[in-house]
């Protein structure tokens, strides 16, 4: 017998009951019952009206059997408390839910004492036993089922009971096309096929649920349906710059796809700087393709590929991330059109101008090159755009708008100082100084005679010629002989001599203890030679190097030896200890130009210095950009201002200064080290900075962030930044037994 004939009786008191108690939640119009007083979560009888007022559900202890029910405890969840004390049931299968629920002890009913009729006898609710009263049980003929789209599949449900149960399916968000078949099965089984034709890929995941009523209760019983669908690309946008930068996609597919990444044709490996970041939420791959700091080099097409065993999808999206740098637009060639008849005349006159020009330029080249004042960069300020026409070896510029020397010196107000155009020797150290004072008396420059100089072995050379290990005798009161370092000049010209006389007199006048000493020269006989103090453990790029966690890696064919990492207590003493130097500098007016810790020195003690004697440019010779010829520049410790307008202040050094913060905390990487020369001077221009380094407090990323800000003006002040390093490396002792 079809189920759409079966007639499911219920009685009008059950309807009542259940509006009573939702009335609150289903706005019914109807009341409580007459003898009960009822709210959201207390019900109260004192009579039993014929005991016919309470609805036909139930309770089902679902304990192995594997199927779920809609229990009173579900159904009334918010009833925290029935008192039926005075109530009298007539005992038949009506109640049976309520003695299931006094069995379970819901709402206080295991202390109260029930009784129903039976036969005329009053019988504790407990001892109640009906036959052919029970809940429902289903059995199905699927527990999970994967298909695949566009398949027809059909599910059984069979529920059995006395009372013999209604069954159906749940069905209605379902989206696949659906037809019910019902058959009753006397006495106590009702089956219900569910047929689903072309599934869709929409209905992946969906919960079919069975449900089998009666008078006593609810019991239900659920399959899980997984579709099987080829993958498809929902959206592929272009780049979007957020934290990282991101090319976001959606993909849906079922089973999930797996997902490869093409560039140019060629799959992208998963790396720190270009990585896949998805999430997954049911048949859907949604996320990014993560780019950190990408440059021009990472412009073009990139072709999202998903698969699975169904099929493939792809799709390409163009991907512009930076404009490629110093780009020039190539000429629109222009097209000339003679005129046959005023052809010789007019050419022969402008070829015979332009060839006087060229003889009256070659002249007065010649004739300012010969006997007019050297300005290192044939310019007048210090401010100039990057370009190739320099020929300096040094990779700064150092210009200078007056000079400590004697006025008497013939040189202009913005002369050279530091450096030569031809003679590198003068590169170093990379200071020059704002304002003179022309009244003040002459720097006397100590000589040191060269038979009380004995070298002792090469340290390094550079562009100037070579810097040795030497012994010098006589150079100090208390002590016979001391070691220093030499530096000596390969090109002893006359102009040479005269440069070299200058940054003598210079790096006499800087005298503090946390810049690298200047004894004096040697000019009695060539090469010339500037002898300087000697600090034993070398610059501080490659001590930090050899007192990190790399310490053992190869670094210049040969092992580093180290007895164990810096902590952040000897980091912040060291940074601490420039910062004073670089007071110091600003306070003399002065401007390094080329601040990094491989220009800084370690002494004993963990004493640090800053200097520079040139070499750096031939040991550390990546960390320089070459413009034109012989220029180079430290374009990855230098602003944006230094980097566009070549323009260097004290500000400037305090953007180098976060550099060396960054350097110090990553134990001597070089910034910027996954880029190109070209990419950097990009990232800078555009506004970006270091990522914190891993190890680094964030009090102290603060520190860098405020050197790094853009406008010069708003960047910190050396003596605050030096104030606070301080601070902070007064909270814990600075060990320094990692020098031995």
């Amino acid at each position: 017998m079809d189920v759409s004939f079966f007639t499911l009786r219920i009685c009008w008191w059950k309807v009542l009951f259940l509006l009573s108690i939702f009335q609150d939640y289903l706005s019914s119009m109807l009341d409580c019952p007459p003898t009960c007083i009822c709210s959201p979560t207390e019900i109260y009888c004192n009579k039993s009206d014929n005991g016919k007022f309470f609805p036909l559900l139930a309770l089902q202890d679902t304990v192995g059997n594997g199927n779920n029910s809609n229990s009173i405890q579900d159904l009334f969840k918010n009833i925290t408390s029935m008192r039926l004390e005075e109530v009298v049931f007539d005992c038949d299968c009506r109640i049976r839910w309520i003695q299931l629920w006094q069995q379970r002890g819901e709402a206080g009913l295991q202390n109260q004492q029930l009784y129903c009729n039976s036969n005329g006898s009053k019988t504790p609710l407990q001892l109640m036993n009906i036959s052919q009263c029970d809940l429902p049980e289903i059995s199905m003929t699927h527990s999970n089922l994967t298909v695949i789209e566009g398949d027809n599949v059909t599910f059984t449900c069979n529920g059995s009971g006395a009372p013999l149960p209604e069954v159906d399916w749940m069905v209605r968000e379902l989206h696949s096309i659906n037809t019910h078949q019902s058959f009753v099965y006397l006495p106590n089984v009702h089956s219900i096929n569910l047929t689903l034709v072309n599934i869709s890929r929409d209905d992946n995941s969906f919960v079919l649920t069975c449900i089998a009523e009666n008078m006593v209760g609810m019991t239900n019983a659920s399959v899980q349906l997984a579709v099987q669908f080829p993958p498809t690309i929902l959206k592929l946008d272009e780049p979007e710059r957020r934290h990282d930068t991101c090319i976001e996609f959606t993909v849906r597919g079922f089973p999930h796809p797996t997902l490869r990444w093409l560039y140019k044709g060629k799959e992208i490996s998963q790396s720190d700087y270009v990585r896949t970041e998805m999430d997954i939420f049911q048949d859907y791959l949604e996320g990014c393709l993560t780019f950190k700091n990408p440059t021009h080099h990472n412009n073009g097409n990139y072709t999202l590929e998903a698969s699975n065993f169904l099929g493939t999808a792809t799709k390409t999206v163009y991907g512009h991330f930076l404009t490629p740098p110093f780009s020039e637009e190539p000429p629109t060639p222009t097209s000339v059109t003679h005129r046959p008849d005023e052809g010789t005349f007019g050419v022969s006159i402008a070829v015979g101008l332009a060839g006087f020009a060229c003889v009256v330029l070659v002249l007065l080249y010649v004739l300012i090159n010969k006997y007019g004042p050297r300005s290192k960069f044939g310019m007048k300020g210090p401010v100039a755009v990057i370009s190739g026409e320099e020929d300096s070896a040094s990779p700064l510029h150092h210009v200078n708008h007056g000079i400590i020397t004697p006025c008497t010196l013939d040189a202009a107000p913005d002369a050279v100082v530091i450096g030569m155009t031809r003679i590198p020797v003068i590169e170093n150290p990379q200071y020059f100084r704002h304002g003179h004072n022309c009244n003040k008396p002459t720097t006397y420059v100590q000589h040191i005679k060269r038979r009380d100089i004995v070298l002792k072995r090469e340290l390094g050379e550079g562009a100037f010629g070579k810097v040795f290990l030497a012994e010098c005798y006589n150079l100090s009161p208390t002590k016979d002989k001391m070691l220093v370092a030499v530096k000596t000049l390969k090109d002893p010209t006359l102009a040479a001599r005269k440069d070299f006389q200058r940054e003598a007199e210079l790096l006499t006048n800087l005298q503090h203890e946390h810049i690298v000493r200047f004894y004096g020269v040697c000019v009695d006989g060539d090469p010339l030679i500037m002898v300087f103090e000697y600090m034993k453990h070398g610059d501080l790029n490659k001590f930090l190097r050899a007192h990190g966690p790399d310490a053992m890696i190869l670094v210049d064919g040969q092992p580093l030896p180290t007895s164990g990492e810096l902590g952040l207590s000897q980091m912040l003493h060291i940074a601490t200890q420039i910062a004073a130097g670089m007071v110091y500098l600003g306070s003399q007016h002065f401007v390094h130009r080329d601040l990094a810790t491989r220009n800084c020195l370690v002494g004993n003690g963990l004493l640090v210095k800053i200097g520079d004697f040139g070499m750096s440019r031939d040991i550390y010779s990546t960390d320089y950009y070459r413009v034109g010829g012989h220029t180079m520049l430290p374009i990855r410790w230098m602003p944006p201002e230094s980097i566009m307008y070549r323009k260097f202040t004290t500000e400037s050094d305090v953007w180098s200064f976060g550099v060396i913060l960054w350097e110090i905390f990553t134990y001597g990487k070089q910034p910027w080290f996954q880029l190109a020369n070209n990419e950097v001077i990009e990232c800078i221009t555009q506004g970006r900075v270091l990522e914190r380094p891993r190890l680094c407090p964030k009090e102290v990323y603060d520190v860098m962030l405020g050197c790094w800000q853009r406008e010069p003006q708003q960047r910190l002040n050396i003596k605050d930044m030096q104030k606070i390093l301080y601070a902070l490396g007064k909270a814990t002792p600075v060990y320094l037994d990692i020098l031995g």
